[in-house]
């Protein structure tokens, strides 16, 4: 029987990865052992123990940026921090730990490493942060979501995803997901959504075209996220809904998105062979811009600024696109061509080599 401890979290972007490769072990290996490192404040502490796995935490240590009072205690509370999951790895004969960024990450990786016990990093964004960077010099395991993304012994195996994405049958379940949304099973459907928490711009810039679109004879489902009001056009053909909790749903009933571009939904849209506008998060690192590289080089998607969502580009860039199938068909290839709905595999591939 093999004890994995998988650490990450703080953001979906890293627990989604940490619970897709958990339950691929839950699936293939029914006798082994998962437990998660997480802290308290963090998203890993609903959805981890919602998908039935046990999560022990420690304090949430942000690496300090400045010299200040959080920086002079900083030493000490990461050393606590290790020292604590060291005893874990050793109570409970941890064999492997498998990181994907975030606060319990880095204390993790340097017990790992000081127990002697195979450390294994996953990097979800093309430009990876703090904690797996320092990480990834200690160890020969590291996987990484998008080529050239700048960390060392980087492997590409793509993005950890969820049954739901990687099984999903677009063409077969075309017609049922357009009933589901209320949708017309015959007109080319856009969908537009900024994430979870939505996004300003795209709210704004899409909504604002309602007409053109509609009148284009296309149809739009837009998840709006709850983040800002947006007015309802309240036209015909034009469906908005606060949030989605089938998005497998939505990319089935869909012909072309526009979406913001964290490495999650980049991974999940070209997987599935889906063309897209990717409209990056202009604030952060800007990794966002990065995750929707290898798609835009590779002709699969479109990268477009906030500041440019107006009447302007949805009249000459995205309605003629919208409209045109047989571009539409060219660009699902090579989005397709640039993603893999394999990660999870890919990963516990790698997972397996370092116990062997």
């Amino acid at each position: 029987m093999t004890t994995y401890l998988l650490a990450g979290g703080g953001t979906a972007g890293h627990v989604n990865p940490l619970l897709a490769l958990a339950d691929l072990i839950r699936a293939e290996e029914p006798g082994s052992e998962i437990v998660v490192l997480g802290t308290k404040e963090g998203l890993e502490a609903r959805l981890v123990p919602e998908r039935g796995y046990e999560l022990v935490t420690i304090e949430r240590l942000p690496f300090p940026r400045r010299p200040n009072l959080d920086a002079l205690r900083f030493p000490v509370r990461f050393a606590r921090a290790v020292r604590r999951t060291r005893e874990l790895i050793r109570a409970r004969g941890v064999d492997v730990v498998v990181g994907f960024g975030g606060y319990a990450s880095a204390p993790a990786y340097r017990a790992g490493a000081k127990e002697g016990v195979p450390v294994v990093i996953h990097e979800a964004n093309a430009k990876p942060g703090m904690a797996n960077k320092l990480g990834a010099r200690s160890t020969e395991y590291v996987a990484v979501t998008f080529p050239g993304t700048p960390i060392a012994h980087a492997r590409v195996t793509g993005m950890p995803l969820r049954p739901e994405i990687t099984g999903l049958d677009r063409a077969a379940l075309r017609e049922s997901a357009r009933e589901h949304f209320g949708l017309d099973p015959d007109k080319r459907t856009l969908l537009v959504t900024g994430g979870s928490l939505g996004a300003r711009a795209i709210n704004r810039g899409i909504s604002g075209s309602a007409p053109a679109i509609t009148g284009s004879g296309a149809q739009v489902l837009h998840v709006w996220g709850g983040l800002t009001e947006i007015e309802d056009p309240g036209i015909d053909g034009y469906s908005v809904i606060e949030y989605c909790d089938r998005m497998d749903l939505a990319f089935a009933a869909c012909d072309l998105v526009v979406s913001r571009a964290g490495s999650t939904t980049v991974s999940e849209i070209s997987g599935l062979g889906i063309p897209a506008v990717f409209v990056p998060y202009s604030h952060g690192n800007g990794e966002q811009r990065f995750n929707a590289a290898s798609t835009v080089e590779a002709g699969g998607a479109l990268l477009v600024e906030d500041a440019e969502l107006t009447p302007a580009w949805v009249e000459t860039v995205l309605l003629p696109l919208l409209t045109d199938g047989g571009r539409l068909a060219q660009m699902g290839e090579r989005a397709r061509a640039a993603g893999s709905l394999d990660g999870t595999e890919r990963l516990l591939d790698l997972v397996r080599e370092a116990l062997a």
